[in-house]
């Protein structure tokens, strides 16, 4: 029997609505097993503000070092108040301060989903903490400056170890998986020499340690064109943040959209569950947001802790809500309108708990 600790941070938006089936979800896969979870409300984003002030206050950040893992809601901040140092994005934060290196991005079909392309089964793994990104490729300061009015300049980050990390998690899941046994790792040495280089000799050393791993790599421009035109042929793709967070919105367009397209922040210690769309105010409070990309990432999560601590019971139920998902999404009776069903979100979520 296995014990943990589960941050709930619902974030904004259409969060408040899919965050609470996706836990509603995980209680229901865990009862037949001996899995006890405790579930630890903590207030981020608008609604925390609103009301304590600040976006992400130090009571939920002090509570996350206590955890195994969390579930994070959408975070819509683009609505935030400017010029507020209270008023910050949480989730690169979150990924820096936790080492939440690797970012997993899955994509699947589903034949009875319309899609671009069926039988895929890709995942995506980036670089989360360095790259371009320059809210998190510094450690004091900002990666983006201004010479002058007229000139921006970027600063891009590679590491060694990060790169390393990523790797790692990229062939493990290659091992894991039912699917080609490789790892596609993406760059453009053509030109950044020195980066991108310096990525891949990392992703080489790393896949010396897998003899049982196909290991290949691929352009970024020309792995694009590959990547719409035949996804079948791809099965663990890793690279760095900003090519990672281009191509995984990507490969979701290609089987549903990013309603489809779920996501885990994984570590040495701790592991957030992250759906890869946005908080999409437009439909907030209507009930006909997809909950399935926060139920599929909170299904990664409970996966992810379960190989962690060798509980094969939170690894079981974890792969019973991915069948009892397939079930739902096959009937097309109860999904929601953005997949051609006619049911709300919770009762998606319920739909999944009766399929379980």
């Amino acid at each position: 029997m296995a014990d943990y600790r589960i941050g709930v941070l619902k974030g904004d938006d259409i969060g408040l609505e899919v965050v609470p089936e996706a836990v509603k979800v995980i209680k229901d896969a865990v009862k037949p097993f001996d899995t006890n979870i405790e579930w630890v409300d903590l207030p981020v984003g608008m609604p925390s503000y609103k009301e304590n002030g600040e976006t992400l206050p130090k009571k939920t950040f002090d509570s996350l070092f206590e955890l195994d893992g969390w579930i994070l809601g959408p975070i819509g901040h683009m609505a935030y108040p400017k010029n507020d140092e209270k008023a910050i994005n949480p989730h690169p934060i979150l990924r820096r301060q936790f080492d939440l290196v690797s970012n997993i991005r899955p994509a699947k079909s589903c034949d009875e989903i319309p899609s671009v392309h069926k039988n895929v089964d890709v995942v995506i793994v980036r670089e989360n903490n360095e790259g371009f990104q320059p809210d998190r490729n510094m450690y004091k300061g900002n990666g983006e400056f201004m010479p002058n009015p007229d000139l921006a300049m970027s600063m891009r980050v590679i590491s060694r170890r990060n790169s390393h990390m990523v790797a790692s998690t990229a062939f493990e899941l290659a091992r894991q998986r039912n699917g080609l046994k490789k790892v596609t790792a993406i760059h453009k040495n053509t030109v950044f020499k020195l980066g991108c280089g310096l990525f891949i000799e990392a992703c080489q050393e790393i896949a010396q340690e897998y003899p049982d791993i196909t290991f290949e790599t691929a352009v970024v421009d020309t792995f694009s064109m590959h990547l719409v035109m035949h996804p079948q042929d791809f099965d663990v793709v890793v690279t760095t943040n900003m090519f990672g967070d281009i191509l995984s919105d990507l490969a979701a367009g290609l089987v549903g959209g990013l309603g489809m397209a779920p996501g885990l922040c994984v570590g040495p210690k701790y592991v957030m569950a992250q759906a890869t769309h946005g908080s999409a105010p437009d439909i907030a409070g209507k009930q006909i947001a997809n909950p399935y990309a926060m139920i599929m990432s909170a299904q990664m999560m409970l996966s992810w802790l379960g190989n962690k601590k060798k509980d094969a019971d939170a690894i079981e139920a974890a792969n019973n809500i991915e069948r009892a998902m397939t079930t739902v999404l096959r009937s097309k009776n109860d999904i929601t309108p953005d997949l051609g069903g006619k049911v709300n979100t919770s009762q998606m979520g319920d739909a999944v708990c009766e399929a379980l």
